[in-house]
């Protein structure tokens, strides 16, 4: 069957799923509709804002819905009503049956890391976290388990050395799109061979695990290696974001984030989290083994910034050389 005969319903909400969105429509393939999540407040003054998928569906005259709940009767007859012989999904919630069953041949989903390993809600970030240096996205088809589905593709992205999840986000994309038109290809042409997720593991308890992140994953642990220290960092960069705390005088202390750092190991007498600057070049935080070199960061009220714009504009109190 040609692609462009399919009936597809795509589901997703953030960037990632909006820009697969975008391929899947730009290759000539039929959209029947789009579902993604309710409008939510965002932003300092709670305006009321599109999700990326939604915003991109809009533009391009796409049938969208948005339901609170993928079970009500009213949502599985609307889906029902589009008759879809395949649903996509990226980055979307965990569907019932009712609804990854309905379509005449598959519903797929696209996971950012080679499946078994790092299954979960943050897989681009934990990667990096754990310092692997390589990854890859999986297609795989959704089953009642979350990321357990027989898997129809894969393909490998290597990691580099000061790798942060934004420059990986950016690789999931370029990857990504082309195995995902590979699979909806072959699902049309019944061509894909799907492979068990079981048959690939050894050892199920030894599976890297891929967690969302939560704001107390965020602060920086500085009684670890400064490797592990940048690995963190840069796994949370540029959202969430990781974060120290810094007492600027007896009664106040700020946040500071920090977004791309190096380790530097070597010998020192200070205590882990110690900040050192001279005011105007560097900024260091002890580790359990050596210093971490902050590179860009941003504290309350600033901007990000690199390390020495923001000390032209602030001034650490009582700096430690070093």
């Amino acid at each position: 069957m040609q692609t462009n005969r399919l009936r597809i319903v795509f589901m997703g909400t953030p960037e990632l799923a909006s820009h697969m969105l975008r391929i899947i429509h730009e290759n000539g393939c039929q959209i029947a509709g789009v579902v993604t999540a309710p409008d939510r407040p965002a932003g300092r003054g709670r305006k009321i804002k599109h999700s990326p998928v939604k915003q991109y569906a809009l533009e391009q005259g796409l049938h969208v819905m948005q339901p609170d709940n993928l079970k009500s009767p009213e949502f599985i007859e609307e889906l029902s009503s589009l008759k879809p012989d395949l649903q996509v999904v990226v980055a979307f919630r965990m569907l019932p049956k009712a609804v990854w069953s309905l379509p005449s041949i598959a519903t797929f989903n696209l996971h950012a890391s080679l499946l078994p390993d790092y299954r979960g809600a943050a897989p681009i970030n934990h990667v990096i976290i754990n310092g692997e240096r390589e990854t890859g996205v999986t297609t795989f088809l959704i089953d009642d388990e979350i990321d357990t589905g027989h898997i129809l593709f894969w393909d490998k992205i290597t990691i580099g050395e000061f790798e942060t999840a934004g420059s990986l986000h950016e690789k999931v994309k370029q990857t990504g799109g082309p195995l995902v038109l590979k699979t909806i290809d072959a699902l049309a042409n019944n061509k894909a061979e799907p492979v068990q997720q079981t048959t690939l593991v050894s050892d199920p308890d030894n599976l890297n695990k891929a967690p969302k992140i939560y704001k107390e994953d965020c602060r920086i642990n500085w009684n670890q290696p400064c490797r592990q220290i940048v690995n963190h960092i840069h796994g949370l960069s540029p959202v969430p974001g990781a974060f120290t705390e810094y007492p600027v005088s007896e009664e106040n202390t700020i946040q500071i984030k920090i977004f791309m750092a190096s380790p530097q190991k070597t010998d020192h007498c200070h205590r882990p989290g110690t900040l050192l600057t001279d005011n105007k070049t560097y900024i260091h935080f002890a580790a359990a083994d050596g210093l971490v070199n902050a590179q860009i960061l941003q504290i309350p009220g600033k901007k990000r910034m690199e390390t020495e714009e923001l000390l032209r504009g602030f001034s650490f109190p009582s700096p430690v050389s070093g």
